[in-house]
Formats: C-alpha cells, structure tokens, sequence
C-alpha cells in the first residue's frame, strides 16, 4: 500500500514549553480508514493539524506522497496548491471553519481560491450540497445553522476540493445522533470511492463503527498502540492505562454484608 501521509520521530511543544507530540511515528496509506483516539490532551488535534501542515514540528519529519515537506515547502505556490488540494482538515469546532456570508460561499471559497472557474466551483457546490442534503440552506449564514448544519457545510468546504485525503477532528463531538448516524454512513461512502479518511476521536463507539487501523495516543504523547479496531477495543488494561476508559466501584449490601462491584465506562458514557 502506497504511504500518502507519514510522521517520522515528529515532537511538537506548543510555546517551545508543553509538550503535544512526543517522538511520533506514523505511516497512513492510500485509501485508508484510520482513528487516531487518546484521551484529552493526549496530542490528537495536533496530530491531525501537523499532518494538514497547519503546524510544523520542533523535531522530526512529515512527508507527503514519499517527500518530507516542512513549512519552507509552503513557499513554493505550486507545492501550496497541489497539497492544500489533496489533503483536507475539518475542525472539531465548525464556527473556526466558517467564515463567508452564506453556505454558497463557502462551498465555492476553496476551489475559486485554487483557480477553478465560476462555473466549475457553483457546479461542484452544488453537487456537495446534494450529496449533504443541505440544498434548502444555500443562502443561509452560517450563525443561522444548528452544529450539525454547521459540521454538514464545514465538511462540504473541504468535498468541494476533492481532496485525496480528509482529516476529521472529534467529527461527531456535539452532534444529535441522527446526524451522528449520517456522518459514519458519509465517511464510509467517502472512504469507499477511494478517498484517505483520518478521524481523531475519543468516542469509542465511533472506533468500533468505522472499524479501520486505530492508533492510540498516551497522555505522554506518544503513540501506546496502533493495530485494528477489535484488538484495541478488546484490550481494556491498555484502555485503562491511557485513561480512555476507568473504572466506576459502587458498593450494596448482600446477604453476606457489603459486596463491592467494579464496572468499566467508555468516558461519556
């Protein structure tokens, strides 16, 4: 399988001070369904927002299609574009994300940017608006939508570029579960045409859904495990130990005086 995104040794302190990644690596192919999950402040957003090159790394290496990029790569236009084209980043809170006056607009933003003609640009938008069934919301502003319109247009923003690869932050963080529902059955279908999906999450009912290569980050932020869904989600001490899970004792009385019982959670559960 060809590597479309891979970290190699990438540390990332956040004022040169707090550590977020701690010596990761990490290869994603082409085509893959992968969950990045870790408990809060485990270094996931910063993960996804290294490997979109919204951040660049104090030590390490990020590379892109087999070639390490860094932020002086950005400087040449035509590396700009083709990456900025190819790999797309959704946030995990859309209002960051939007910022035109109506839904429209933001569907056309990216690939007038890239130098699509109008027609092309209204012609893709309003195909994504179709497959997100927010036809009915074209000339709304974005402050008028509910969080799962908002997350419908913020991810439509990034469709409209056709990217080869989609990285997706807490996705489902927020949202109803009807919508929730509808944005699996969407990564699936995205997935299935051939495009790369990356999720961040520390929900790990979506872990099971999507059933794709799960890497878990530590509170040391460092990569604990990386293997398929089942035999991460079947290993509760490892789950334990990076605080994805924990342990609920509650106490009552049982014929032979006080019985104690220990049940594990999922966090939000």
């Amino acid at each position: 399988m060809e590597t479309i995104l891979a970290l190699k040794g990438a540390t990332y302190k956040y004022y040169e001070k707090i550590t977020a990644l701690n010596g990761v690596s990490l290869s994603i192919g082409r085509g893959q369904r992968v969950a990045v999950i870790g408990a809060n402040g485990s270094g996931k957003s910063s993960l996804l927002q290294v490997l979109a090159g919204l951040m660049f790394p104090q030590s390490g290496e990020v590379f892109f299609q087999g070639a390490p990029f860094t932020e002086k790569s950005f400087k040449d236009v035509e590396f700009l574009r083709h990456f900025r084209t190819a790999v797309g980043y959704v946030f995990q809170h859309s209002d960051v994300q939007l910022f035109c006056p109506t839904v429209y607009d933001e569907l056309v933003f990216g690939p007038l940017q890239m130098g699509m003609d109008e027609g092309e640009a209204s012609g893709r938008a309003m195909e994504i608006m179709g497959m997100l069934d927010i036809e009915a919301l074209r000339d709304r502003p974005p402050y008028m939508l509910s969080g799962g319109e908002k997350k419908k247009a913020a991810i439509g923003s990034v469709l409209t570029m056709n990217p080869e690869v989609i990285l997706l932050d807490e996705p489902t963080s927020g949202l109803d579960p009807r919508t929730q529902a509808f944005l699996v059955e969407l990564l699936f279908a995205i997935n299935d045409s051939g495009k790369t999906i990356v999720v961040s999450t520390h929900d790990l009912a979506l872990v099971e859904e999507l059933q794709g290569e799960t890497v878990v980050l530590s509170e040391g932020h460092t990569i604990e495990r990386a293997g398929a869904a089942d035999d991460i989600l079947s290993d509760e001490e490892m789950l334990l130990r990076v605080n994805l899970i924990h342990e609920h004792f509650h106490r009552h009385k049982g014929p032979g005086g006080s019985i104690t019982h220990v049940h594990r959670h999922a966090h939000g559960d």
